[in-house]
């Protein structure tokens, strides 16, 4: 902004650098990218891997007079997941989740619906020195050790991460420790179908209220048809699906929760016990733990770097150990592509984008790919 009061501060300095910035808002990504191409807007962050690997081939590219970079980003990825609802008797049983979970192959998915773009998601807390990795340390032993008999085994030995496939789409070792999984919960195979130990059928039911996730979720769903389960899709409008959401009307759900470098109140919102409780909280998993709720505590008690990071990473285990999602994926960088008007730093912030903030508008690059 011009003659802004605030230019010189130390604050400011090379920052906001633009007199104005336009948002153009699209309601499909399909015709915002065609609006791209067409130089109607000038800068794109990109969210779709067959896009960034097929799409940029116009000519506008070709010339060079849009660019494309990877920008690094340190920030970290968030929790992006299909979220079981425990509060139904059928996924109370972590062994039933875990098989479930085994059934959907990340390797096939990654190499032949998103180009081998994405990491497996293994942590609530990845792509951040928050994550848990190998055996606790032991300021996370002294957090977890009163617990002991309270959590799993395996939460004081390495960390669950779901395990890499063969890539085949149908990898038989991992079907084969799923219905051991299963067998072990109780359930039993009657003809094609699989039943819980109630006598019930194994049923569950996919919600979501738009269609991009289903070329990963209908593969998901045939390999768990292999294992007895009748699994199906329900797509239904946005109304439908933010009151069954709000009223944990759903079996499994995709969620993204975003993380701060610096987690604080806003975990009991997503694993605290009087969350799952409340109807339209984000506590979609109905994780209601007196040992996730003392953990919380402690993160909201943490006086220090090493003690949140101590805390943080037990509350890790324990949750992985719960087996309360199947977790997707997550990218550590940012593509982004832009008409050739514009200059930024040559190092962009660690845990930011950088654009618009630190980028500013070169007119000599404009005018000669005729943007003036």
């Amino acid at each position: 902004m011009k003659d802004h009061w605030a230019e010189t501060l130390p604050v400011n300095v090379g920052q906001n650098n633009f007199d104005e910035i336009r948002y153009e808002y699209f309601r499909d990504r399909q015709v915002a990218f065609e609006a791209f191409k067409a130089g109607i807007f000038t800068f794109r962050q990109e969210f779709t891997a067959r896009i960034w690997a097929t799409g940029y081939d116009f000519p506008a590219v070709a010339e060079g007079k849009v660019k494309r970079e990877t920008i690094p980003d340190r920030t970290p990825s968030g929790m992006q997941g299909w979220f079981f609802n425990t509060r139904r008797e059928k996924f109370r049983d972590p062994r039933i989740r875990e098989a479930i979970g085994l059934a959907f192959d990340f390797e096939w998915t990654n190499a032949t619906v998103m180009y081998g773009a994405y990491t497996r998601t293994a942590s609530y807390f990845e792509n951040s020195d928050l994550k848990a990795e190998g055996r606790p340390s032991p300021d996370e032993m002294k957090l977890l050790e009163p617990f002991r008999d309270r959590v799993p085994e395996e939460v004081f030995g390495e960390p669950y991460a779901p395990p890499r496939s063969d890539g085949s789409g149908q990898d038989r070792a991992l079907l084969r420790r799923a219905n051991e999984l299963l067998r072990q919960a109780g359930c039993r195979r009657e003809g094609t179908g699989l039943r819980l130990p109630s006598g019930e059928p194994l049923a569950i039911e996919f919600l979501d209220f738009q269609p991009t996730l289903q070329p990963h979720t209908q593969p998901f769903i045939r390999n768990l048809g292999l294992l007895g389960i009748s699994a199906s899709s329900r797509i239904v409008d946005a109304a439908q699906y933010q009151r069954r959401t709000e009223e944990f009307d759903f079996d499994l759900v995709t969620a993204r929760y975003s993380n701060s470098a610096t987690p604080g109140e806003a975990l009991r919102l997503i694993f605290g016990s009087l969350a799952a409780r409340t109807k339209g909280s984000q506590n979609l998993a109905g994780i209601a733990d007196p040992v996730v709720d003392a953990l919380l505590e402690t993160i909201m008690q943490a006086e220090t770097r090493p003690q949140l990071v101590a805390a943080v990473r037990a509350l890790d285990r324990v949750l992985r150990a719960g087996r309360y999602w199947v977790p997707m994926w997550y990218r550590g960088s940012n593509p982004v592509a832009y008409w050739d008007v514009f200059g930024h730093p040559p190092t962009p912030p660690a845990y930011d984008l950088g654009a618009p903030a630190t980028w500013w508008y070169e007119p000599e690059k404009a005018k000669r790919i005729g943007r003036t």
